[in-house]
C-alpha cells in the first residue's frame, strides 16, 4: 500500500526553507529567518493540508569547488524534525534525504524510531546515496561504494526495526548480534522513500523502498522510472507493493509573479492552469508532488502555501 498517495488522493508536500541556505535554492529572506519562522512555515503547511514537510541532510560541507554553492548551514535532520514534531500534530515528517551511510545503521534506527515514537507515527524516512565526495572523505566513508553501502545499510536498518526486542545482522560492513533498539516506532514499518536519478536508485526503490523522491526529473520520464521500479520489485518478490512515485514540478507562484520573481517562478498562473500541469504528471504515474514556491518575503511564502491549499489542492483529483 502506498504511504500517502493513491488513486483517490494526490499527496503533496515540500522541503522546508531556512533549514538549508544553499545559494541555488534559498530566497533572499531566508538567511535572516529564525527558528520561529521555520515553525511558522511548517504550521502553515499543516493548516493548508500538506501531507508532509521535509528536512535535508548534510553533516560537514567541504571548502572546495564542488560545494561552493552550498554554504555550511544545513540543520540537523532528526533534531529539526523532532523540534517541528512538537510544533505540529498531523503532518508527516520526511528526511529528504538522509545520507544513511554516514552513520551506523543502529544509530539511524534509534533516531528514526524515537522520532516516530515522539511524533505519534508520522515519520517517512527518505534516504539517498549522497553526492558530495569531500563530505564522504571527511567522514571516512568510501564515496565509490556509496550505492552498495546504502543497500546494505537499508537492510540493516530494517533488521534493527523488526518486530522483536532484539535483532541480529551480518553484512560486509555492519554486523551485530542480539542488540535491541528502543523505543519501537509507532508505525509497524517506517516508510522508506529513496531519492536519486539513476537506474540504480530506481531499482533500490523496487527492491527495498516504498516510494521514490524526485530531483527535478522531467515528468516525461515518470513512466519509464515507474516501470523500472515495478520490474525490480517483481524480481525481488515484492510484486504486491504499491509505491509512492514523486514529481517535482517547476517553482510555483500562484498568480502572475512580480518582475523580480518572473525568471524563477517557471510554473505560475491561475489555480486551474497550475493544477492542469500537476495533473499531467500524475496521469503519467506520479502520486506525490514535491513542491517549491517562489517568494520575496516570508509573508509572501506563507501566502503562497495557503493559496495552494485553498485553490489548487481541491482541483487535484484523478
Amino acid at each position: 500500500m502506498a504511504v500517502v498517495g493513491d488513486s483517490s488522493h494526490i499527496a503533496f508536500g515540500m522541503q522546508l526553507p531556512i533549514q538549508t541556505l544553499t545559494k541555488t535554492l534559498r530566497a533572499e529572506w531566508e538567511p535572516d529567518a529564525t527558528a520561529s519562522d521555520l515553525v511558522a512555515v511548517a504550521q502553515q503547511c499543516e493548516k493548508a493540508g500538506f501531507d508532509f514537510i521535509g528536512v535535508c541532510d548534510h553533516i560537514a560541507i567541504p571548502d572546495d569547488d564542488y560545494s561552493a554553492h552550498m554554504t555550511t548551514t544545513w540543520y540537523d535532520t532528526v533534531a529539526t524534525l523532532s523540534y517541528l514534531a512538537a510544533q505540529t500534530s498531523t503532518i508527516k515528517l520526511l528526511s529528504v534525504v538522509w545520507i544513511a551511510v554516514y552513520r551506523h545503521p543502529l544509530q539511524t534506527a534509534k533516531s528514526f524510531a524515537t522520532l516516530d515514537h515522539l511524533s505519534g507515527g508520522r515519520v517517512i524516512m527518505g534516504v539517498g546515496a549522497g553526492h558530495v565526495a569531500g563530505e564522504f572523505q571527511a567522514l571516512g566513508v568510501d564515496f565509490t561504494k556509496r550505492g552498495r553501502l546504502l543497500n546494505e545499510c537499508l537492510d540493516a536498518i530494517q533488521a534493527a526495526l523488526g518486530p522483536g526486542a532484539y535483532s541480529s545482522f551480518a553484512g560486509e560492513t555492519w554486523s551485530w548480534e542480539n542488540c535491541g533498539v528502543g523505543p519501537k516506532p509507532v508505525q509497524e514499518n517506517i516508510p522508506i522513500w529513496v531519492g536519486g536519478t539513476t537506474p540504480a536508485a530506481f531499482r533500490r526503490v523496487g527492491q527495498r523502498g516504498d516510494g521514490w523522491i524526485p530531483m527535478g526529473t522531467p515528468k516525461e520520464m515518470i513512466p519509464d522510472i515507474k516501470a523500472t521500479i515495478v520490474e525490480a520489485a517483481e524480481a525481488a518478490g515484492r510484486q504486491d507493493v504499491e509505491f509512492d512515485i514523486g514529481h517535482m514540478p517547476g517553482t510555483l507562484y500562484l498568480g502572475e509573479p512580480p518582475e523580480e520573481l518572473a525568471a524563477a517562478a517557471n510554473l505560475h498562473g491561475s489555480a486551474e492552469a497550475i493544477a492542469e500541469e500537476l495533473l499531467a504528471a500524475c496521469q503519467l504515474g506520479a502520486n506525490v508532488l514535491h513542491l517549491r514556491f517562489s517568494s520575496r518575503t516570508q509573508a509572501e511564502f506563507l501566502d503562497q502555501i495557503a493559496a495552494f491549499g485553498e485553490e489548487v489542492a481541491p482541483l487535484l483529483k484523478t
